[in-house]
């Protein structure tokens, strides 16, 4: 594990993490086995492109989302199985929808 004392592989500075947070709203972070990444939210486009893809490979769906959402961190989760793996259990969390009410008039 490469997890140092509050420290992981990837860690953005303060200033990185205002600058995002400035630039995309709402930031998060993924932390697995001592790496960390940044995604913001998909929009509309992002989850089109991948769900197209992601009814025939579930995997791409999530390469898809980490890729087109990342904002930073340690590379090795893009590209390490057993990272990428543990990060993709975590995406479906960033698709947040909204409850809607249909009345009818």
């Amino acid at each position: 594990m490469v997890k140092k004392t509050n420290e992981y592989l990837g860690q953005a500075t303060d200033e990185q993490l205002s600058q995002w947070r400035a630039k995309y709203g709402e930031i998060y972070a993924i932390k697995v086995d001592g790496h960390i990444c940044y995604l913001r939210k998909p929009d509309r486009k992002i989850l089109s492109y991948a769900g197209t893809v992601g009814t025939k490979d579930p995997i791409k769906f999530n390469e898809l989302l980490l890729q087109n959402c990342w904002l930073g961190g340690s590379e090795d989760i893009k590209t390490n199985d057993e990272l990428f793996l543990g990060a993709s259990a975590k995406l479906s969390e960033l698709i947040q929808v909204k409850e809607a009410e249909l009345v009818k008039l």
